[in-house]
């Protein structure tokens, strides 16, 4: 059986996506994951309300992507450059997260929250 060779670097960057999130860990996880570029990341969080998270986000790739928090609703864009994004959320009121990639980009997007 031959792999096609998006698995094996697919799985490489998710890889590498985590280790970097491993690196800025602090405080308790609540959730992690990680998608491919193209898919996004879309999930509702249960958070509990009056606390205080912190979103990290890596993209290793190419292109970038866009961070939506509702209900603020303010975009923040995340390069596929493998930097670490990181955005406070206070859980006043249910929380969604979308990330988006741009046309054309690729790789993989993990993201961890921790309550701190």
């Amino acid at each position: 059986m031959s792999q096609t060779s998006a698995g094996p670097s697919e799985q490489k960057l998710a890889e590498q996506a985590q280790a970097a999130l491993a690196a800025v860990h602090d405080g308790k996880m609540v959730e992690a994951g990680a998608e491919r570029v193209s898919d996004g990341i879309h999930t509702e969080p249960t958070l509990s309300e009056g606390k205080t998270y912190r979103l990290n986000l890596v993209c290793f790739g190419s292109g970038s992507a866009s961070l939506t928090l509702a209900p603020e609703s303010k975009e923040t864009p995340v390069p596929c450059d493998q930097s670490v994004i990181q955005q406070r959320i206070t859980a006043d009121k249910p929380v969604r997260i979308d990330v988006n990639g741009t046309k054309g980009s690729s790789g993989v997007i993990a993201w961890q929250i921790d309550a701190i």
